[in-house]
């Protein structure tokens, strides 16, 4: 193909590109507009907000008809101050063309993690950005991301940001660190730096979470006092983790032991993914060299062991995938696994009344796939990691990672 072929080529692509992401994002817009979602989030944010500008109790307010407490630490409520400042139309709207914005960047910085110079669509930039953001939006954490109005896809993106930097970058887990001052669950990256031997990254993640307790503390000082000693420890307060919209292991395994209290069941195989899993992370880590499969093994750990992981915290499916397609023939596993993602199969199974703990054996796995999906997925990277050639010292492992992996 000549320059000029190919310079047409490159044009036809990213027309190609741009009308299939405007067509996704305006499909979009039309489904929220028809169909009127509430956004609830998005509504307990700005009540946050309020309660910080008028001194009003952080922790004592409900919203929605589903009565929604507030449920982040204090520094969160800071950040959701500006929330306020637009009518609440505008502010939905700012969160979908947000969120949108943060898909895309959060494909991008997948890209980076994933070795783009060996993969297919090394070259292609933004064409491939778009196209992957366009069907990304349909993805079922993804797309309940945006008309909830939650902020995974910024979690995400700030980790994935602090990781793809360089190992000697100044403030390297300063975003980390902030991600867990938000919402909690970022902080295992912390432990993920450290045990991967870079421990000013991860000692710079603990300060910054540190700092942002400490400016809570200091703005909002009795909501701190009351978030740190008491509703931190209310899980129960989230939600019911029984429901099918709970994918966690404590989900997992309350639906399948039709209880709403699985206690042992969850607790004794939650502390034994923890603990292989973040084993594992560290492995991945160090035979990779890079922070891709180690940060996707990392949160699927996080997620699963976490007592409420609702549907839409699994965003980090685009990573995922991303990493998947990358892989020399890898390409069927993307797509199968871009099925479960979009299928929505926990929204088809009898739920109403109480049926969430009632399901037959052949619906459990239509109830939970995504905790499903990440033990396959771990027991999987664990067979390639610990079976593969070199496996016997981590140097030699970091040399055979590329033809055990590709």
């Amino acid at each position: 193909m000549t320059g000029l072929d190919a310079d047409r080529h490159s044009r036809t692509e990213l027309r190609a590109a741009v009308a299939l992401f405007a067509l996704s994002f305006t499909a979009l817009a039309l489904l929220c507009a028809a169909q009127r979602f509430p956004m609830a989030d998005v509504l307990v944010y700005r009540a946050e907000g309020e309660a910080v500008v008028s001194g009003a109790d952080l922790y004592g307010f409900t919203v929605t008809g589903w009565r929604l407490p507030a449920t982040y630490p204090p520094f969160a409520a800071l950040l959701f101050v500006p929330a306020g400042w637009l009518s609440l139309t505008a502010t939905k709207v700012a969160f979908v063309v947000g969120n949108t914005a943060l898909l895309a960047l959060l494909v991008q910085l997948s890209l980076r993690l994933a070795a783009p110079a060996r993969a297919p669509w090394h070259g292609r930039g933004l064409p491939v950005v778009l196209a992957a953001t366009a069907a990304g939006l349909w993805l079922e954490p993804v797309f309940q991301t945006v008309v909830f109005g939650q902020i995974n896809l910024l979690l995400v993106c700030l980790v994935l940001w602090d990781l793809g930097r360089p190992g000697n970058a100044r403030g390297k887990g300063l975003a980390i660190g902030v991600a867990a001052g938000i919402k909690l669950t970022p902080a295992i990256f912390a432990v993920y730096l450290l045990l991967t031997g870079r421990v000013r990254a991860g000692l710079t993640a603990l300060a910054g979470f540190a700092g942002t307790v400490t400016l809570g503390v200091l703005v909002l000082p009795t909501a701190s006092v009351e978030f740190w000693t008491r509703r931190i420890f209310e899980t129960g307060r989230v939600g019911k983790a029984w429901i099918v919209d709970n994918q966690s292991l404590q989900g997992l395994a309350a639906r399948l032991a039709h209880t709403p209290e699985p206690g042992v069941l969850w607790l004794l195989p939650a502390a034994l993914v923890s603990v292989a899993g973040l084993a594992l992370a560290r492995r991945v880590y160090l035979r990779q060299g890079m922070d891709g499969w180690g940060a996707v093994v990392t949160a699927f750990t996080a997620l699963l062991v976490c007592p409420i992981s609702w549907s839409h915290h699994w965003v980090w499916c685009v990573p995922l995938l991303v990493l998947l397609a990358s892989v020399r023939a890898g390409l069927w596993a993307a797509l199968a696994v871009g099925v479960v993602f979009t299928a929505r199969s926990l929204w088809l199974v009898p739920k109403a009344g109480g049926w969430d703990l009632r399901l037959a054996w052949w619906q459990q796995p239509l109830a939970s796939p995504y905790p499903v999906l990440a033990l396959a997925l771990l027991a999987a990277v664990a067979a390639r990691c610990y079976s593969g050639p070199g496996s016997g010292s981590d140097s030699a492992a970091s040399r055979s990672w590329e033809s055990t992996m590709r």
